[in-house]
């Protein structure tokens, strides 16, 4: 089964008017001037190059994260990626679960305690992240070209302020 979630999204110019399907513009109004709005526009566009980025990888974004959260920390249970990510443990059973069945995530028993699994990456899950890193890199390149690279750091910078507090408001 295919896990990658595809997205189904037009790439339209960030202008106020769009053009419906009989050639009328039609005017945002106010949602131009909306941050909420902007974000998950730029968020459905790059999620969109992403997901076409990793398809031949069968990861989507999410997947990607996870695995790159695991990498990063060898041996930490499930629930502590869930809350790093923000993912809802029901979720990401399922997530685990596939991965099992691929064979690129290992879950071990933690000592301490019988209720939880620590994760691994396996070698294939290490050769397919280094896979998707170079995906990810590619990806990240063609946002780069769009906002130039003085551009990136503020974006990240303004982000970063917005992500500061967590994922609650």
């Amino acid at each position: 089964m295919n896990s990658v979630v595809r997205l189904r999204t037009r790439n339209r110019s960030t202008s106020a008017r769009r053009a419906n399907g009989n050639g009328r513009a039609i005017e945002l109004g106010a949602l131009k001037g909306y941050l909420g709005y902007a974000l998950r526009r730029a968020q459905i566009f790059a999620f969109a190059d992403f997901i076409a980025a990793l398809a031949e990888l069968e990861l989507s974004p999410g997947e990607f994260g996870v695995l790159t959260v695991i990498d990063a920390n060898p041996g930490l249970r499930q629930s502590e990626v869930c809350r790093a990510l923000g993912i809802q443990k029901t979720n990401f059973c399922a997530v685990v679960n596939e991965f099992g069945r691929r064979r690129i995530v290992l879950r071990r028993g933690v000592d301490h305690d019988k209720r939880s699994y620590a994760l691994h990456l396996t070698p294939a899950g290490e050769a397919l992240l280094r896979r998707a890193r170079a995906k990810q890199t590619e990806h990240e390149a063609r946002l780069v070209a769009r906002l130039g690279e003085q551009g990136r750091e503020q974006l990240l910078k303004l982000l970063g302020k917005l992500m500061e507090t967590g994922a609650q408001p």
